[in-house]
C-alpha cells in the first residue's frame, strides 16, 4: 500500500512539474526563442511539437493520444500483472505513466501540440524534448533493463534445470 502511495505521490509530482515547466516556458519565452540553459550541454529553446519525437506523424493528434492511450493500458496491465513483483518494473510504469499523462495533457488542451524546451546543444540533431518525455525514456529503459534480466534470468533456471535432469539420470 506504501508503494501504491509513493507511486501516485511520484507520478503528481513529475506530472506537476512537467506542466508547470512547460508553462514557465510558454508564458516567458517566444515560440523558437533559444537562450543556454548549460552551455555546452542543454539549451533552452521553446517549440511547439504536433507530432512525436523529431516531429513524427504531426497533425495526427488523435492517432498520437491513442497510441498514448494504449501504452498506458499495457502499462496498467503489466503494473497489475507484474508491478508487485518487481520493484524496477514497478517505478518504469510510474515513470511511463507520468510522462504519458503529462504529453496527453498538451495534446488535449493545447490544440494537439506538445510544448518541449530542452535541447542537447551538443547534439543539435537530437529532438527537443520536456520532462514528460524524460520519463517516459527513463521508464522505458528501466521495462527494458528488467526484460533483460527477466530473460537471463529465465534463461539460468532452464539451464540449471536441464543440469540437474541430467544428473538425475545419470544417477539412476
Amino acid at each position: 500500500m506504501i508503494s501504491f502511495i509513493l507511486a501516485v505521490l511520484a507520478g503528481l509530482c513529475i506530472v506537476g512539474a512537467d506542466q508547470y515547466t512547460k508553462f514557465y516556458i510558454a508564458s516567458n519565452y517566444v515560440l523558437g526563442e533559444s537562450h543556454d540553459f548549460l552551455k555546452g550541454f542543454i539549451d533552452i529553446t521553446y517549440i511547439e511539437n504536433g507530432g512525436a519525437a523529431w516531429g513524427m506523424l504531426s497533425g495526427y493528434t488523435w492517432l498520437l493520444l491513442s497510441i498514448t492511450v494504449i501504452v498506458m493500458l499495457v502499462c496498467i496491465a503489466l503494473l497489475f500483472r507484474y508491478g508487485s513483483k518487481n520493484k524496477l518494473m514497478f517505478w518504469a510504469i510510474v515513470l511511463v505513466l507520468s510522462g504519458g499523462i503529462g504529453n496527453m495533457i498538451d495534446r488535449i488542451f493545447r490544440g494537439g501540440k506538445v510544448t518541449d524546451f530542452l535541447h542537447f546543444s551538443f547534439y543539435p540533431q537530437f529532438p527537443v524534448f520536456n520532462v514528460a518525455d524524460c520519463a517516459v525514456t527513463c521508464g522505458a529503459i528501466m521495462l527494458v533493463v528488467y526484460f533483460i534480466v527477466d530473460i537471463i534470468a529465465d534463461d539460468r533456471k532452464k539451464r540449471r534445470g536441464s543440469t540437474e535432469q541430467v544428473e538425475q539420470n545419470e544417477n539412476i
